[in-house]
């Protein structure tokens, strides 16, 4: 129960979701009194969970609200089978995707989330999800069709609502875990022109080297030696070339500023992580307006929170494999 998961309880909660467990196997410590709003010093050495969770109940008792302080790489994947959804906040990519992994063994969907100073990331795995789209009815009957490489409109209704024809498209997106979504390209819509090329946050690429970093290392976070951030620079410079973005976006002045505020908190940035993916979950939970699809990257330094989807590519099915 870090910053960011505060926030996403916070607005579940104030929003009346019907019930939410919490699960944290650490302990609060001083470092953590500076960006949480439901601890104080008072609560050094317990567990962050319980800590939290009189604060929790206060914002809403009519919430259901559960503790868990174990380990949750010791949870089976039946374990999340009793879950509508299931959030990470604050964790490595391997843990991410173990537990991505397991929800998607239960067929649950899956958020992830992480911040690091000025900056953050979301990223949606509900493996397949439909909703529904509500506008007034056209003269031109729609279409039952693929929109995109991910979304497909695939049913329609209409009703009528003050005298209007509404109609009611139901559209489905379908997911990649986030291992996979790791190593997917850019959609080619986005390397079409080097003007596109370089409205790409160099976020991307700079998360992607820091989950590497920590697969290659088995550290969290680098530190400031000369070696890790050698290394850390390196992963960078090929994920940025592996992505095909050109070399002068990723600027050592950036490559800086990320490696000064990894693993820190920053409460308006968590703010803003935090609302907007308990908005998404809401709405997903809903069946209304398009969720993120699939990794949404924030920089607080430029007030921009684009959204790409990043999926492996396979080949049309009209084109024989060998």
């Amino acid at each position: 129960m870090r910053a960011l998961a505060n926030e996403v309880a916070k607005n579940l909660v104030l929003a009346g979701i019907g019930s939410l467990t919490i699960l944290d196997d650490q302990l609060v410590t001083e470092d953590d009194l500076g960006s949480q709003f439901f601890i104080s010093e008072l609560y050094v050495g317990m567990n962050r969970a319980a800590a939290a969770a009189s604060q929790v109940r206060a914002l809403n008792p009519r919430v259901a609200l559960s503790v868990d302080m174990e380990n949750i790489l010791l949870k089976p994947p039946e374990f999340y089978s009793m879950f509508d959804m299931v959030i990470a906040t604050d964790l490595d990519l391997a843990p991410l995707s173990t537990i991505n992994a397991a929800c998607r063994f239960v067929n649950r969907p899956f958020y992830a989330a992480g911040s690091h100073g000025m900056y953050g990331f979301i990223f949606a795995d509900l493996i397949t999800h439909d909703y529904v789209i509500e506008r007034e009815k056209s003269n031109m009957p729609t279409e039952l069709k693929a929109e995109t490489m991910t979304r497909s409109i695939v049913a329609t209704s209409t009703k009528e609502e003050n005298g209007k024809q509404i109609e009611m498209v139901t559209k489905r997106e379908i997911y990649s875990p986030i291992n996979l979504a790791n190593t997917s390209p850019l959609q080619a819509e986005q390397l079409s022109s080097r003007r596109r090329k370089l409205q790409v946050p160099p976020l991307l690429t700079c998360l992607r080297a820091l989950w590497e970093f920590q697969a290659l290392t088995q550290q969290s976070l680098p530190t400031h030696s000369h070696a890790d951030l050698e290394l850390f620079t390196k992963l960078a410079t090929e994920k940025h070339k592996e992505l095909q973005l050109p070399p002068e976006t990723l600027r050592s002045e950036f490559l800086r500023s990320f490696l000064q505020n990894v693993g820190s908190e920053i409460a308006p940035v968590t703010a803003f992580l935090g609302g907007q993916l308990a908005q998404d979950v809401i709405n997903v939970l809903g069946q209304r307006e398009q969720p993120i699809q699939n990794f949404l990257l924030f920089d607080s330094e430029d007030s921009k929170g684009p959204v790409y989807a990043l999926h492996p590519i396979f080949p049309p099915l009209d084109v024989p494999l060998v």
